[in-house]
């Protein structure tokens, strides 16, 4: 039978259950997109002001690595460049949980056992959601386009723009499609991909930093801020993206073939015949299922503390040149200092990313229930309660050792290149702490959703999403105040110069309630 028969009936079928997911998320994307472009041309109207934040930012490191190199001074140029990071963040992300959903997910749950029992080939399901994603990808990029000239912006620059987010993000669809041949569960799919994702991210970061230009070439996201819209408008980029994403394709191709299906490629190691003592109670169970992620986290973490904490000292540089960039920073995270406005901006973007881990972990719970692996746990002693708090408790304990590992190691990094190790050490600690209540809060919403609607859970994610949002655009996009306070992370108080107790202890009190929500609606619901 023909490998790919039955394509066009699994697109239709997938087109169907993403009616809504995907509009949702071409909408969000386009429409962040072209709202950051909006801002950015209204901060900077003229050319004066486009060459004092080029010169500004190409002699800072620290604003450098996060935002990437402005390449050019005109309008479009520098709107390309403040919106790079967003735009592809969320094409990404888009594109692996789509590829993921209809290929890995779909097989570990055994729905593509009941299909490939029908005249549908082996590599259907793969081809199928590799042009769903494409697809969404191209949709998105074609709107960009549209809307960034629809701003007066040269339409040659704007749809080189639009079809490099497209062409990134269709490569990290064929990224997840790779991934899927890898791993035998979605969970780990995920990871792989966002594993890859961040690696991505990092590589590009570290080259634009200037310590190792050569590195943001290894990045798709460095190809992505290199293909210079607006200014040399390299078109060639767009074709690396895709040559990249028609090998990775190729190999997911040779890999399918290669696997039994409802396996990976990558067996998981067979355990011990008998269960060692720690494995006799609900929580020994959770921590071994937890610790591979909370090092793997952990060691991350680490990394981008270091990072952070070793160019956080040239962030002051800012101040020399140009004001407006200043406070630009401060508005980002803090009212004081420059340095502490760009400390807090920092610890804020690396508390998202730990209740990125909080929310995975905290929904392991429904991930354990839905493969009826909770069912023979449940049925022994073990209460619903106590079940449910065995991973709670990591999902806290995992992201409170992630603040706690990138506070000492940024603060570590910056008291070095300060001279003032113990001084800096435990400020900055202190800093990255106080960000916890707002991660737990996170997790709260996640473990409420699993315990009173548990077929909502992606609304954590979609909540977390908002959360990030809010906290990278909304000084930019000049949002209201009641908007910006939806977000947890904008009652956080600020670093060394603003830490009181009034809002940890009422962020404290909201996570701790929705936990006891989910909780007590877990142990009333129906299991399944």
């Amino acid at each position: 039978m023909n490998t790919l028969v039955g394509t066009g009936s699994l697109i239709r079928l997938a087109l169907r259950l993403d009616r809504v997911r995907l509009p949702i998320w071409i909408l969000v994307t386009v429409g962040l997109v072209l709202a950051t472009a909006g801002s950015v041309a209204e901060l900077y109207p003229d050319e004066a002001s486009r060459v004092q934040v080029k010169a500004t930012i190409g002699s800072n490191p620290a604003m450098t690595a996060i935002y990437g190199t402005v390449y050019d001074t005109s309008i479009g140029a520098v709107v390309m460049w403040r919106l790079a990071i967003t735009g592809a963040l969320l094409v990404t992300l888009m594109s692996i949980m789509t590829v993921n959903r209809h290929t890995r997910q779909d097989e570990e749950a055994g729905r593509l056992e009941l299909i490939g029992a029908t005249a549908v080939g082996r590599n259907a399901p793969m081809v199928a959601a590799l042009l769903v994603a494409t697809g969404a990808n191209v949709i998105s990029a074609l709107l960009i386009s549209a809307g960034l000239t629809g701003m007066d912006l040269p339409a040659d620059g704007s749809f080189l723009a639009g079809m490099t987010f497209g062409a990134v993000g269709i490569a990290f669809a064929a990224v997840a499609a790779v991934a899927a041949q890898l791993a035998e569960n979605a969970r780990t799919v995920t990871g792989i991909a966002v594993l890859v994702l961040a690696v991505a991210f990092v590589l590009r970061l570290i080259g634009d930093a200037g310590t190792a230009t050569w590195l943001s070439w290894l990045s798709p996201i460095g190809w992505l801020q290199q293909a210079h819209p607006y200014a040399e408008n390299r078109w060639w980029i767009v074709a690396l993206l895709l040559v990249v994403a028609i090998v990775l394709v190729g190999v997911a191709f040779a890999l399918v073939g290669r696997r039994d299906h409802g396996a990976g490629l990558v067996r998981p190691r067979p355990g011990p015949p008998d269960a060692s003592a720690s494995l006799s109670g609900p929580f020994g169970l959770a921590w071994r299922l937890h610790r591979g992620s909370i090092i793997g986290w952990m060691g991350g973490f680490i990394v981008l503390g270091l990072m952070f904490g070793s160019i956080a000292n040239s962030a002051t540089d800012l101040v020399k040149d140009n004001p407006q960039v200043a406070k630009i920073v401060e508005q980002m995270g803090g009212k004081s200092a420059l340095i502490d406005a760009f400390m807090t901006a920092i610890l804020g973007i690396i508390a998202l990313v730990a209740s990125v881990y909080a929310v995975a972990a905290t929904l392991r719970l429904r991930a354990e229930e839905t493969t009826v692996r909770a069912e023979p746990v449940l049925a022994t002693g073990v209460s619903r309660i106590r079940w449910a708090l065995s991973h709670l408790v990591f999902a806290v304990v995992g992201a409170t050792v992630m603040l706690i590992a990138a506070g000492l190691a940024m603060g570590l990094a910056y008291g070095i290149s300060v001279d003032d190790v113990s001084g800096q050490l435990g400020n900055v600690l202190e800093a990255a702490l106080v960000q916890l209540p707002a991660t737990l809060v996170v997790a709260g919403i996640a473990m409420a959703l699993f315990g009173l609607a548990p077929r909502y859970v992606i609304g954590s994610w979609a909540a977390l999403t908002v959360f990030w949002l809010i906290g990278q655009l909304g000084p930019a996009l000049q949002l209201p105040q009641w908007l910006m306070n939806v977000s947890p992370f904008t009652h956080v108080p600020k670093l060394l110069n603003d830490i009181s107790a009034a809002p940890l202890i009422w962020l404290s009190v909201v996570a701790v309630a929705l936990m006891a929500a989910g909780l007590t609606g877990f142990r009333r619901r129906d299991i399944g």
